[in-house]
């Protein structure tokens, strides 16, 4: 203890010398990007961040604040710096491009606080796309356990940008984005938040990341968190008169942000940054800060496009429940001896239509929703004991269905609904992946809608990030890929934990039967939700008309059908469902097909252009295939795209089919009418392409034989 308090008085003697000198400076590995690093007159850390001279991030303060003990704001000095330089290029599992580099330029300075005998050190990575720091915590005697008050990591902006929010909150990002000025947040803040099943809003200037922002000089910045593991999700708070963002972390069941044991690292901010927007779209800055896979095996996570019992309980065609009971408990119902409802969409034979409808057109596996005992009261009433994931209700065979799955070469999804019930989840967890791996299921889709149990904890604060991060390792000790609902939006953690083939964490589908998402919540999403990782967005909803289902239902989904089609290349995951009824497909067969052949899995990736909230076009290599899929979505107005297939090998001849909104589609008024039409197309060939309102486009491309 005595070595180390006079080493620690020696450094900060030599710091205080060393503060007064120079700013400290990094650049990106291409010069476009600088990071300034410097200490104010009372200690106070800054950063300053520039792209081509310009102002990204204007010199903003970092620092914590801590619980009944002194901060970690002020009085530092700069005890060491060293500088590095890394250049690696690494394969992901599955994703947007067969090989991702990974080259940064750091800056790593160690802190030395005198009046408490404390140090931390806040690493920088500066790459071409952007920025990424965290903060480290030593090991040390005077800062072994310590409690966050609340983190005061600032984004001091350059100006009234345009803005792409949502409305800061501890459980839920299923908003609907709003596009405004950050001066025009406070007057937009209450008519943003709409209602939800679990929702805790903050403050009238709260924001979520990742937030995308629109500079009028025309750079194009992106804020988020990359490798989010024990520690509380980031959200952001705006200072609307000077523009200055600043960190504000998720807070749990007592209040505190953060129970810290050192050694420790904060998750990274993350500042992506261009003045091209398809740059944010191509970055993987988020991917690289995250740690390599843990698994010294990953033949098992395979991508997967997959049908399933989904769609028709949504709407209200079906039901989850087997029964129109309530006020159920687990362990006294016999459900062999109640009425059922005649309404329960899980059943065997049932099961078995989605199953052979998958078998027939190549699908990989069928999801099934509402096929365990437990659903007539699941929701609201912050029951403990809410589910035990293994008991299927009377008219749903486990082993037949696994059996006749298994002779049609198909996989079955499992479904682990939660309630946001977690102590219960954990305490069947084993259980119930052991009965996964007994009956051939190796995907299970989570859902945690409502209030977190035990109550008082958030969706999105420390406790609960752990459990998502426990369910992801506890799924690979039995070799199950994990797609999250109502978790925490993805921060990267797919790079570490590849069986997180998927996550909701925001407005999917599903809200087209809930009054509808905007136009142009398709060419936005990308640009926030994600940057961090891949959504199960569950597209293809070729039956627009939600009372074609439900006649009580009026809602509608606003989207041409051609556009479902394209998101399946714009909405980018490596699990896609086709989402609809297995007879609204069989309605439109020849769309149908730019479904059936459209990979998952990806060698390469090409923005061919974007604006965020107005339009997107993507174009995207099959993985081990010399196959091209192009995917386009346009907002309310419609355009006219035009693109080149410069990304075509040289030398070679292709055919497209072009999968098209037809002159007088309209997402509201004809959103089935379509054309498909095939051309010979090289690396030389331009396409004119008119976008209908609400509409796209979707291309296969295929090397001539």
């Amino acid at each position: 203890m005595l070595n180390y308090t006079h080493r620690l008085l020696a450094l900060c003697c030599l710091a205080l010398l060393w503060s007064t000198a120079q700013a400290q400076t990094i650049k990106s590995p291409n010069g476009q990007l600088t990071l300034q690093f410097a200490l104010q007159t009372d200690g106070v850390p800054t950063y300053h961040l520039t792209y081509k001279g310009r102002d990204v991030i204007k010199t903003s303060k970092l620092g914590l604040d801590l619980k009944n003990a002194p901060a970690l704001t002020s009085g530092f000095a700069v005890a060491d710096s060293k500088q590095r330089s890394f250049d690696e290029s690494w394969q992901p599992v599955w994703g947007e491009v067969k090989t991702i580099r990974n080259h940064y330029n750091e800056l790593a300075v160690t802190l030395a606080q005198a009046a408490t005998g404390r140090s931390i050190r806040v690493r920088f990575r500066v790459f071409d796309d952007g920025l990424g720091f965290r903060y480290e915590f030593p090991r040390q005697p005077k800062l072994d356990y310590f409690t966050i008050k609340e983190e005061r990591t600032q984004f001091a902006l350059a100006g009234d940008h345009k803005a792409f929010w949502l409305p800061g909150d501890y459980d839920t990002q299923e908003y609907s984005t709003v596009t405004s000025k950050l001066s025009e947040v406070r007057g937009l803040m209450k008519s943003a938040v709409t209602g939800n099943a679990s929702q805790t809003t903050f403050s009238p200037t709260g924001l979520q990341t990742p937030l995308m922002l629109k500079s009028q000089d025309g750079l194009y910045i992106n804020i988020h968190e990359a490798a989010l593991i024990d520690y509380s999700c980031m959200s952001l708070e705006l200072d609307d008169k000077n523009f200055v963002l600043e960190s504000h972390l998720t807070p749990d069941a007592v209040g505190d942000k953060g129970l810290i044991q050192t050694p420790a690292l904060s998750p990274w901010r993350t500042v992506i940054v261009s003045d091209r927007a398809g740059d944010i779209l191509e970055s993987k800055l988020v991917l690289n800060l995250n740690e390599p896979t843990k698994f010294k095996d990953t033949s098992w996570i395979k991508p997967v496009k997959y049908v399933g019992v989904w769609w028709e309980m949504i709407t209200g065609k079906s039901t989850w429940s087997y029964t129109n009971m309530d006020n159920i408990k687990l362990d006294s119902v016999d459900y062999n001896k109640v009425k059922p409802n005649g309404t329960h969409g899980a059943n065997t034979a049932h099961v078995k239509e989605y199953i052979d409808f998958a078998s027939k057109h190549g699908f990989d596996a069928v999801l099934v929703e509402g096929w365990n005992t437990g659903w007539e009261d699941w929701f609201g009433k912050h029951k403990d004991y809410v589910f035990d994931f293994v008991t299927p209700y009377p008219d749903f065979n486990v082993p037949e269905l696994q059996q006749y799955a298994a002779s049609k070469h198909v996989k079955m999804i499992m479904h682990h609904e939660t309630s946001g019930s977690v102590r219960n989840y954990e305490r069947h967890l084993d259980t119930a992946f052991a009965f996964m791996n007994k009956y051939g299921y190796d995907a299970v889709k989570t859902g945690y809608v409502g209030d977190i149990v035990p109550l008082g904890h958030h969706h999105y604060d420390q406790w609960v990030i752990n459990h998502y991060n426990y369910v992801l390792q506890k799924a690979a000790d039995h070799h199950i890929m994990v797609n999250g609902h109502e978790a925490v939006r993805p921060t990267g953690l797919a790079r570490t934990y590849p069986n997180l083939i998927g996550n909701e964490a925001a407005r999917g589908t599903e809200y087209e039967s809930f009054g509808g998402n905007n136009a142009d919540h398709t060419t936005i999403l990308p640009f926030t939700r994600l940057i961090g990782g891949p959504m199960d967005y569950t597209p293809g909803i070729f039956q627009t008309k939600i009372s074609a289902l439900n006649p009580n239902n009026k809602s509608f989904v606003h989207s041409t059908l051609v556009r479902q089609m394209a998101l399946y290349v714009t909405m980018y995951s490596p699990l896609q469902m086709a989402a609809d009824l297995p007879e609204h497909y069989n309605q439109h067969l020849d769309a149908f097909q730019f479904i059936k052949d459209v990979a998952v899995d990806w060698d390469d990736t090409h923005v061919l252009e974007a604006e965020p909230g107005d339009y997107i076009t993507i174009a995207r290599k099959a993985k081990g295939k010399n196959s091209w899929f192009i995917g386009s979505t346009c907002d309310e107005n419609g355009r006219t795209s035009n693109i080149n297939f410069g990304f075509l090998d040289p030398g070679k001849k292709y055919v497209a089919t072009i999968y098209a909104d037809a002159k007088d589609a309209h997402y509201e008024k004809n959103p089935q009418a379509y054309t498909i039409r095939k051309m010979p197309v090289t690396r030389k060939t331009k396409l004119t392409q008119y976008c209908a309102p609400g509409g796209g486009y979707a291309i296969s491309v295929v090397e001539a034989r």
